[in-house]
């Protein structure tokens, strides 16, 4: 059977910064911790004037490209998920490849190009179609361009505006790859919800609270099913790390300890744990589910206590974080950048991750879980030493409140704003202004 994965991947980080703890709390008269230790932030990547999503995702395809020695000839599919579209019917994959066109001499006419949408989980969804693609036989030994790119926008003083991220990434998804391969066990939960979206208006229009119990429902409905899809012989020790989709870390330490109790079931991990804080409880155990719900509750709290946990989750969910705490939320790249984030901490600390397994967890709003393993391949510490993630991030330009409040009003689509840039551009696509049908139009400057 033909493998399948990750051949290269490339992060696009916005050109701007927002430093939540030194310059958007003391702007909202707030305490600095509501965001380092709540929500688990330390800044937000924007994008400049000149930036948006398409040019992100072309700038992190180009890079690719470079890096990899493609020509578009090796190019089948370019396929972009995102849930910050600006048009309805002409997709984004088709701008991004427009872009690619000015820097090569061949043309992409032959490559299969869509975009996907289904909130955050659309980029995972769109690793799914290469991957058919690609088993199916139907890529004649070409590969695939996958891109997750957004502006993760909210309105201003919305709950979620501490959150916000801008930025893209490019994946490259081959028949033999070198950074990972995909398994075929996958698990989903997905259900009809009303907790996060966009009807025909740019900022999302969110619950909060029902979001997260949305979001921990069907990622244990996801979990339950991988399980089954595995055999049902799976162990929390079998995975090196365990990337979530991260709209904030806070968000994934609730999640990774419901994950953990779920993968200790049937193991001898949850037999030692029964002796330090009692046994898992069951329903049938209890009058009624409320109470039910309760003494789950607070096995869970004395579960996220224990050293075992905490030692589990220093070691396989917390370097996933990094690059997270740094740039906010990417909506569909999130879970894409937490594992890039965990192979970065595995080069820095010198760990050997070939043959180990990464167990990904991919949601999105409205609702839908995806939760499948990959295998990591003996390419993947000479793919992560040609990223520049630490470099993006210390190139930023740090802005201030006042030019943050500007740079959000010319992203609003419903303004009328134009600024000039905080940046110059180097090498990269730009947005270079309006074509005869109201179609946005990109340059590369070199």
């Amino acid at each position: 059977m033909t493998a399948v994965g990750i051949d290269a991947m490339e992060l696009w980080v916005g050109n701007l910064k927002l430093d939540l703890p030194g310059t958007f709390a003391p702007a909202q008269d707030e305490d600095p911790g509501k965001y380092t230790k709540g929500l688990g932030l330390h800044a937000s990547s924007f994008p400049d004037s000149y930036e948006d999503i398409v040019t992100m995702g072309a700038n992190a395809a180009h890079r690719l490209m470079e890096r990899k020695g493609l020509e578009p000839e090796d190019v089948g599919r370019i396929d972009v998920a995102t849930e910050s579209a600006f048009d309805n019917s002409k997709p984004v994959s088709t701008y991004v490849a427009g872009c690619l066109e000015q820097v090569y001499e061949d043309d992409f006419h032959h490559a299969n190009k869509g975009e996907r949408k289904f909130a955050c989980i659309a980029g995972t969804q769109s690793v799914n179609d290469a991957f058919n693609w690609i088993a199916s036989g139907r890529n004649r030994g070409r590969g695939a361009i996958v891109i997750a790119t957004d502006t993760a926008l909210y309105a201003r003083d919305d709950p979620g505006e501490a959150t916000q991220g801008a930025g893209a990434v490019a994946l490259w998804i081959t028949e033999n790859p070198s950074v990972v391969e995909f398994s075929h066990a996958q698990g989903i939960g997905s259900a009809d919800e009303t907790d996060f979206l966009k009807p025909n208006q740019q900022f999302p229009s969110v619950d909060g609270k029902r979001s997260m119990q949305v979001y921990l429902a069907r990622t244990r409905e996801a979990l339950e099913d991988y399980k089954e899809a595995s055999g049902g012989d799976v162990h929390p020790h079998d995975f090196a790390y365990v990337p979530f989709h991260t709209p904030f870390p806070g968000m994934v330490r609730k999640a990774a300890v419901l994950g953990y109790r779920n993968l200790v079931r049937g193991t001898e991990i949850e037999a030692e744990l029964a002796e330090e804080i009692g046994a898992q409880p069951e329903e049938d155990e209890f009058e009624d589910t409320e109470a039910y719900r309760e003494a789950l509750s607070e096995y869970t709290d004395d579960l996220a206590e224990t050293d075992r946990y905490q030692t589990w989750y220093d070691e396989r969910i917390e370097p996933t974080l990094d690059v997270s705490r740094e740039v906010g939320n990417w909506y569909t790249g999130s879970v894409h950048v937490a594992r890039a984030s965990a192979l970065l901490d595995a080069y820095e600390t010198d760990r050997d991750l070939s043959g180990s397994k990464l167990l990904v967890a991919s949601y999105g709003s409205g609702a839908q879980a995806e939760i499948h393993d990959e295998t990591v391949l003996d390419g993947w510490r000479e793919e992560i030493d040609s990223m520049n993630v630490g470099e993006q991030l210390e190139s930023r330009y740090d802005i201030s409140f006042e030019e943050y409040e500007t740079i959000h009003d010319s992203h609003n689509h419903d303004l009328d704003t134009d600024i000039e840039a905080l940046t110059t551009p180097d090498s990269e696509f730009v947005f270079d202004g309006w074509g005869r049908m109201g179609e946005r139009q990109y340059r590369y400057v070199e």
